[in-house]
């Protein structure tokens, strides 16, 4: 980075606005250092060692670790996620069995998958390995909207095999899609909580209307019966009393 970079010219390039790298030219490292500090006090950041001249980028160091850092996280994720699927044929295949391993493979790619293609050879069949070359290749260009072939075809034993990986616009669909899947299984499962939540406070509401129910039906049953008290008759009042006293009383 910066002064430690150990070659004399560079290809520089450095994001626009909208994040896509803009090339600006090979200049000595001199120059590209002096083009980073005149942008702003930037970064020259070695990219590619191996390209002629090398590869270096003009950015912030900071942010830029960051987001290799985020990207890197990302595609950890994306690679926990997605499996190793594998298609098998022969180089013989007809067009119907080759259409079916086109959809098998196409279907595993759209999962976010990796996918791995093997042309199977038998006995002395192996000397047509060139054919299963072919076979491989024609496979990846009729894919090649959603996947790209990770290097060239290789030999495991009497196999050839081929690794093809989804695009990252495939790969943003489907975690897109997981992402939906996971909001939708969290609101589920808020709803659920709340629907858990309310039948409990109805149970309370419930509980505490049937408490002051029986409360107030208690207060008006003593009620009654303190007015009982107060309606008795003279007659019952007086009924333990002397008769000479009340005859005194009255005359």
């Amino acid at each position: 980075m910066n002064d430690e970079i150990e070659y004399d010219e560079l290809r520089v390039t450095t994001p626009n606005a909208k994040g896509k790298d803009e090339p600006l030219g090979i200049m000595s490292k001199a120059d590209a250092l002096a083009k980073a500090k005149e942008l702003g006090g930037l970064d020259l950041i070695l990219i590619n060692k191996n390209s002629d001249p090398p590869v270096c980028k003009i950015v912030d160091y900071s942010k830029w670790r960051y987001m290799k850092e985020k990207k890197a996280k990302e595609l950890k994720k994306n690679s926990k996620a997605s499996e190793l699927k594998e298609v098998k044929m022969s180089y013989k295949i007809d067009s119907h069995d080759y259409n079916v391993r086109v959809k098998a493979a196409t279907k595993f790619l759209m999962q976010g998958n990796r996918v791995k293609c093997t042309v199977m050879f038998k006995g002395r069949e192996i000397q047509h390995d060139k054919l299963g070359q072919e076979l491989l290749v024609k496979l990846s260009e009729d894919m090649q909207d959603i996947c790209t072939m990770e290097g060239r075809p290789k030999r495991e034993g009497r196999n050839l095999s081929a690794f093809m990986s989804p695009k990252a616009e495939v790969i943003k669909k489907v975690n897109e899609k997981r992402r939906a899947a996971d909001k939708a299984k969290k609101r589920s499962k808020q709803k659920n909580r709340e629907a858990v939540a309310e039948k409990k406070n109805k149970a309370v509401v419930a509980a505490e209307a049937e408490a002051a129910a029986k409360a107030e039906t208690e207060v008006k049953v003593s009620t009654l019966l303190d007015d009982d008290d107060d309606d008795l008759s003279l007659d019952d009042l007086m009924a333990g009393t002397n008769d000479d006293v009340t005859e005194n009383l009255f005359g």
